[in-house]
């Protein structure tokens, strides 16, 4: 059944109107009808089942029947921190990053990123990255559009993010090259139900000298991610399938 993201609070009583791009997604796209049921997520993350009441010239109207309450969250948010790579690996990083539970992303300028993005194109460029997430959310059934945001550089991050965070960890290829193994299952031993974590990652070039001196200043954790070296794009989705066995598969994750 196919899910949408709605930007109002549901009430069961209470019709709900969708227009712009989810409805010519519905009635255009999917050849929705009357009766059809679809799943809706509010602005207050709950998640509902609705059907199809009335299909207008620009417009459907829903009838909420039930709640659930289940949750397909991670029990911890995830924020990928992601220096600029080249091509269109972000695609890549946004839609399976939010298949496998990230909560942001936040992107970066990174001091050996090849890539350059022009100020004056970022917001289009950011705007084609909400979609991809968007649409990802609502493959993967999640009950939240991750958020993404871009800075100009790791320290301007730091700067305006860096006190949300409970736990920051840097992955370091220097670290795995040195066999580390052990520092990112203990951070996850840390974490309690609800705790925020900041994982950065670099881009081809890797984390610079100067970005490593600055993690180091805030007590990031440096962590290898197992014994093989991981591509850009390759190592938040590591990363994220390792969070979602520790947390949602394993039965170790029952930090309160």
């Amino acid at each position: 059944m196919q899910r949408y993201f709605i930007d109002q609070v549901m009430e069961k009583d209470l019709p709900v109107s969708i227009t712009g791009d989810d409805f010519h997604h519905m009635v255009r796209v999917m050849r929705m009808k009357t009766g059809d049921e679809v799943w809706l997520v509010d602005s207050n993350e709950k998640v509902a089942r609705a059907t199809l009441q009335e299909i207008l010239e620009d417009e459907v109207t829903l009838a909420v029947s039930s709640f659930v309450e289940k949750t397909s969250e991670l029990p911890v948010e995830i924020t990928i921190a992601s220096g600029l790579p080249k091509g269109d690996k972000l695609d890549l990083i946004v839609q399976k990053g939010t298949e496998l539970g990230a909560a942001q992303f936040l992107l970066f300028q990174a001091e050996r990123s090849v890539t350059k993005w022009d100020e004056k194109k970022v917001h289009k460029k950011m705007e084609r990255l909400e979609r991809i997430a968007k649409e990802a959310a609502e493959q993967s059934h999640r009950e939240r559009i991750p958020l993404l945001r871009y800075h100009s550089s790791l320290s301007a991050l730091f700067k305006s993010e860096i006190q949300a965070f409970d736990f920051v960890v840097c992955a370091y290829e220097e670290s795995a090259k040195q066999g580390e193994s052990s520092s990112l299952a203990r951070v996850f031993q840390e974490m309690p139900k609800g705790s925020r974590l900041l994982v950065v990652f670099g881009p081809e070039g890797g984390i610079s000298e100067q970005e490593v001196a600055e993690l180091r200043e805030l007590d990031a954790r440096f962590a290898g991610l197992g014994p093989r070296i991981l591509r850009t794009e390759t190592a938040p989705l590591y990363l994220l399938a390792a969070a979602s066995f520790y947390f949602e598969l394993s039965g170790k994750s029952e930090n309160e």
